[in-house]
This record gives structure tokens, sequence and C-alpha cells, in this order.
């Protein structure tokens, strides 16, 4: 079974675009969350964004990443 992934960022992120771009390339979907819509997301990942995160385990990977980065951290 896949591992769920989760991606935090906000609509105007040149950051995010770029990490849709490297999980499109290895066939990943995330779950996206928009941070703006909650006050807590905000305060928490503000400057970290983008972020990926597994909800299996709640491990995070935090930009900048590439493809095999995330191939590993997905493993």
């Amino acid at each position: 079974m896949p591992v769920r992934i989760e991606l935090y960022g906000t609509a105007c992120c040149h950051l995010c675009d770029q990490t849709k771009s490297v999980l499109r390339e290895i066939g990943v979907v995330p779950f996206l969350i928009d941070i703006k819509d909650e006050k807590v997301l905000l305060v928490q990942y503000a400057i970290r964004i983008p972020v990926l995160r597994r909800v299996d385990s709640g491990a995070e990977l935090g930009w900048p990443f590439d493809s095999a980065a995330v191939m590993r951290f997905l493993s």
C-alpha cells in the first residue's frame, strides 16, 4: 500500500509549485494542505514550506529536496 503524503504549502508559493513538479515526476500525488487556512499551521509552517509529511509516521521532509530524496523519504 502506498504511503499517504501531505504537502503543506500555500497557493502562491513558487517552491510549492516546484515540489508538485518533483512529486509528479515520480508519480506521487499528495494531499494538499494550505497553511493559510489554519492559524496553527500558519505559525508552525510559515517559514518552512513546502513540507512533505508522511501520514503513517508523522515524519516530515522540508525543502529543499529532489526526487531521490523523496523516494528515500517514502521507503
